[in-house]
């Protein structure tokens, strides 16, 4: 066997099983329909759910912030990199969030492998949702805390985790506020009163509910009407709905302070490029006064969801623009999706080890820049390859 064979069949290994990933290229603009490998083709399955990365308003930010301060920081923010742009959408992420600061980090991904080991080091204890995404999953073992892993948006099996744990000091609740692969809401109303009655912080991954739920746009802890406090700690992404890159943390200004001081993937990464800034800062503006964006991505996913159901699919109860077509096997949704994608519809085929074994699926997500036309080929494309996906 030659030295390095056990790559070949390791990959060969995927592939018998379905479970390959290959790459693919978009030729357009991230819009309501892409130009897919050389076809046009619904999109499906972006996370712009706003539509805000090709905002005019949002282009001219950024063409703007290139001309006055170039491409790229030059520097981690701790040296040279921090550009005053930073200030500026930190102060106004805060305001939305509710909270008395915030900081941004290189990407959502980064941003959790760093808060969390933070929060909690070797002595303490983490409870995390059983369905969280893969960077808490990540922070988590950075962190070398003691983990625990609560049953899906399940209060009374927190509950017990915490009631047996005593004997940690500092104890970390961490949740997904919308999760990804399945559209649903953490009960956060019912957690908070958890972490305020045995004294643990609350982390929440924001990521997919920034820009889509509560007031203005503000998330998943505006959606429950809670008031931010030194115990919640709101973290997510700048490229979801606000359609750029970028992640953030927003709470205490201590809590700031030391990660500052402390968040390795801060301290040791570039500042990002002026013109993300800028074109962030510019789509939070857009989103926070534009609640009808909101209302029509919501109004899309309704849609789809009550057709799709009505046309034999079976989907799980999500309450977001995140709509899992369940298919249960590997091979069946990939050749759903193929299928689809011949009829100029994109919706990606999402199998293990991003969802449990038997649960692969399509995950739908609508935009709030869809036309109904574009809904209704969709739809129409579904209704084409039935029979494919009640294949048994």
């Amino acid at each position: 066997m030659k030295q390095f064979e056990w790559l070949q069949t390791e990959y060969s290994e995927l592939e018998k099983a379905g479970l390959a990933r290959h790459l693919r290229t978009v030729m357009s603009a991230p819009t309501a329909t892409i130009n897919l490998d050389g076809h046009d083709v619904v999109n499906l399955g972006s996370n712009n759910y706003l539509g805000l990365s090709t905002h005019p308003d949002v282009i001219t930010a950024a063409v703007e912030a290139i001309q006055v301060y170039g491409t790229g920081a030059s520097g981690s923010r701790l040296i040279s990199g921090n550009s005053k742009l930073y200030t500026t959408l930190e102060t106004n992420l805060a305001t939305i969030k509710g909270a008395e600061a915030a900081l941004v980090f290189s990407s959502g991904y980064t941003a959790n492998l760093s808060i969390i080991p933070v929060l909690a080091r070797e002595s303490a204890l983490i409870l995390s949702d059983a369905l969280n995404h893969a960077s808490i999953i990540d922070g988590c073992r950075l962190s070398r805390a003691t983990k625990k892993v609560y049953q899906h948006c399940d209060v009374e099996h927190l509950k017990t985790l915490l009631a047996e744990s005593s004997e940690f000091k500092r104890k970390l609740i961490v949740t997904d506020g919308v999760f990804s692969m399945d559209g649903d809401i953490a009960p956060l109303r019912d957690i908070y009163d958890v972490a305020l009655n045995y004294n643990a912080m609350l982390l929440i991954d924001d990521a997919h509910g920034f820009g889509v739920l509560g007031k203005d746009g503000g998330g998943t802890v505006a959606h429950f009407g809670l008031q931010d406090t030194d115990i919640i700690i709101q973290m997510g992404t700048l490229s979801k709905a606000v359609g750029g890159l970028g992640g953030y943390v927003a709470g205490s200004s201590a809590l700031i302070e030391l990660l500052v001081n402390r968040a390795r993937g801060f301290i040791f990464t570039t500042g990002l490029p002026p013109a993300t800034l800028a074109a962030a800062d510019a789509a939070l503006k857009i989103m926070n006064s534009s609640p009808d964006l909101q209302q029509r991505l919501l109004k899309h996913a309704e849609t789809l969801k009550t057709t799709l159901t009505k046309i034999g699919y079976t989907l799980l109860p999500s309450q977001t623009q995140i709509l899992p077509v369940v298919l249960g096997e590997p091979q069946r949704t990939t050749d759903v999706a193929k299928a689809l994608f011949a009829e100029g519809v994109f919706a990606p085929a999402i199998r293990p080890p991003a969802v449990p074994p038997g649960t692969s699926r399509l995950r739908v997500t609508a935009m709030a820049t869809h036309t109904d036309t574009e809904i209704q080929k969709a739809i129409d494309g579904f209704a084409c390859v039935t029979h494919l996906a009640s294949q048994r």
